[in-house]
């Protein structure tokens, strides 16, 4: 008998398995690109020790449930929450691919796949064990990214509020400081407020933390919400200690050396928060330890004699799940049917795809004045590459004396199926200059420049004056994608006229029905600066240098 049980199980948990790895497969994008929810890829194995530590204590309910015969209107809601899951998931894998890093769709699928768990639970033995293990199957949204909506005003406001609370405290300490929107001025210089407070970004973190101590240490509902509030209050003032140290070393040894302490700091936190709630925990936990919370036990408010009578009325031999196996071989059908013919639907759109030169920037590193610029949080919050770099070095114009100018250099690349298409396209100097003080005095279109190896770059120069005073920034825009149609037109590309990136639901539908995926593409900005003006042809010539000297040519896969 328990062979056979084995044998009708078997399915399920195939369903199951295959549901939970697809799931993670498309949230570990994030999790490795987005530090801040790096934590995500313990997740996954924090979920099955919890559910192993409640699968312990199940014998005090075993026959809870079993046996039990439900209604043909609960069999046909069952049925119906399964199918209606399984059907979701081909619009949203469609959508996924095409858009791996749009949130909305990581939530929509993560409830889909915990519906299903649910049921199949629900299926085995009964609302009892759903109950029992519904904490250790709801953790795992702790791993989903918040949406932007949600998340932005919640991580930004709190960054606003350390920052000003830093602000006010160092300056009670003696050392001048003031807060000037985003910098933190101090005598030294700016300190930005993402490079103080970056640390902000812990909240998610604590967040877990405070979840799992609470169900470790089998908390009362009340206790468990006292140890997560507790934990994100450990994480604002630890933000804050953080904020204060980090514009104090600035002030004293200069801006250059935030950057010394900068991840030090932010490692810190994370060791401030976990032990602040672990010793938090220990302390609630001395209340005595819950009784009734810890899982979800059969009723005990029966007289024994009617305890007695329903137990026997309970089949101890039941077989374990009210459908048949065929249901869940037919799910996997599904599961198997979808990934096919939605990675079907992508490639008969790359079909007559050529793949275009491969190359990489190698940055001047022994040149005047060089070095390394940490890009800004919010940047790499926006564009979520895969790698990237900003670097700044300075040369001098021979052809006129006293003249100097300052480079700047960004290199950007995302991974084939790392995020959607869109996402080079937002950091663009005609989106990101005017919003600084800059306004766009000439576009001068599309030229292509040639590298070592027969490289060609099509890039974008675009000119801007400070609005402020009468300095000039010359500016070259290179996006390519590492395979095009042969001819297919791509006007997106050549990014004219200053046009936003389209993140509507609108035009991640029109991705979808022209099949357009990430395939690996990669941006190459450049801008110079020069303490005196310089024209058009001299700016490009300069470029075309620059881009012969430093772009080469390498292998990919």
């Amino acid at each position: 008998m328990k062979s056979h049980s084995l044998t009708r199980l078997a399915p399920a948990l195939l369903l199951l398995l295959a549901l939970w790895f697809i799931l993670c497969r498309q949230l570990s994008g994030e999790w490795s690109a987005n530090d801040q929810y790096s934590y995500g890829w313990f997740v996954p194995i924090f979920v099955l020790y919890l559910f192993w530590l409640r699968w312990e204590t199940r014998e005090e309910f075993r026959n809870a449930d079993c046996g039990l015969r439900i209604s043909k209107q609960q069999r046909a809601l069952v049925i119906g929450a399964v199918v209606l899951a399984l059907l979701i998931l081909f619009p949203v894998r469609l959508f996924e691919v095409a858009n791996p890093d749009w949130r909305p769709l990581g939530w929509v699928h993560a409830f889909a796949v915990i519906a299903i768990t649910f049921v199949v639970i629900y299926l085995a033995r009964g609302w009892a064990w759903v109950k029992h293990f519904s904490f250790p199957i709801l953790f795992f949204l702790v791993a989903v990214p918040w949406i932007s909506p949600i998340e932005e005003p919640i991580v930004q406001g709190l960054m606003r509020t350390v920052a000003a609370a830093a602000t006010e405290a160092i300056t009670l300490c003696g050392v001048p400081a003031q807060l000037e929107g985003n910098l933190i001025r101090v005598s030294t210089g700016l300190v930005g407020v993402n490079e103080a407070c970056s640390g902000v970004r812990s909240l998610q973190t604590s967040l877990m933390i405070g979840l799992l101590f609470g169900e470790l240490k089998r908390l009362s509902i009340g206790r468990r919400f006292a140890l997560v509030f507790g934990a994100l209050a450990i994480a604002v003032v630890a933000n804050f200690a953080r904020a204060f140290f980090l514009v104090w070393v600035a002030a004293h040894q200069g801006v250059s050396a935030v950057e010394r302490w900068h991840d030090f700091a932010g490692y810190t936190i994370v060791g401030v928060v976990f032990g602040g709630s672990l010793l938090l925990a220990a302390a609630l936990g001395k209340g005595g330890r819950r009784k009734a919370e810890g899982g979800i036990r059969p009723p005990t408010s029966d007289p024994p004699e009617d305890r007695f009578a329903v137990a026997n009325l309970r089949p101890p031999t039941a077989l374990p799940f009210i459908l048949h196996p065929s249901s869940f071989i037919l799910s996997l059908a599904w599961l198997l049917a979808v990934e096919i013919g939605v990675e079907g639907w992508y490639r008969a759109h790359e079909r007559n795809l050529i793949p275009r030169s491969a190359w990489s920037v190698r940055a001047p590193e022994n040149a005047n004045g060089f070095r390394e610029l940490k890009i800004d949080e919010a940047v790499r919050s926006t564009l979520r590459f895969d790698t990237g770099r900003e670097v700044v070095w300075k040369t001098s114009d021979a052809d006129a004396a006293g003249s100097s100018a300052t480079n700047y250099l960004f290199f950007f690349r995302w991974n084939p199926g790392s995020s959607s298409v869109v996402r080079a396209r937002a950091h663009r100097p005609d989106i990101c200059l005017p919003s600084t003080g800059w306004k766009q005095i000439a576009d001068h279109g599309m030229r292509t420049y040639l590298a070592r190896d027969g490289i060609a770059l099509p890039a974008r120069h675009i000119s801007f004056r400070k609005e402020s005073g009468n300095a000039v920034v010359h500016t070259f825009f290179c996006l390519q994608e590492d395979k095009v149609h042969r001819e297919e037109a791509r006007p997106d590309l050549q990014m004219t006229g200053g046009a936003q990136p389209d993140w509507s639901l609108k035009a991640r539908a029109r991705m979808v029905r022209r099949g357009v995926r990430n395939l690996g593409q990669q941006v190459l900005e450049f801008a110079l600066l020069n303490t005196r003006p310089i024209d058009d042809q001299a700016a490009e010539a300069r470029f075309a240098a620059l881009v012969r000297e430093m772009v080469i040519s390498e292998s990919r896969k």
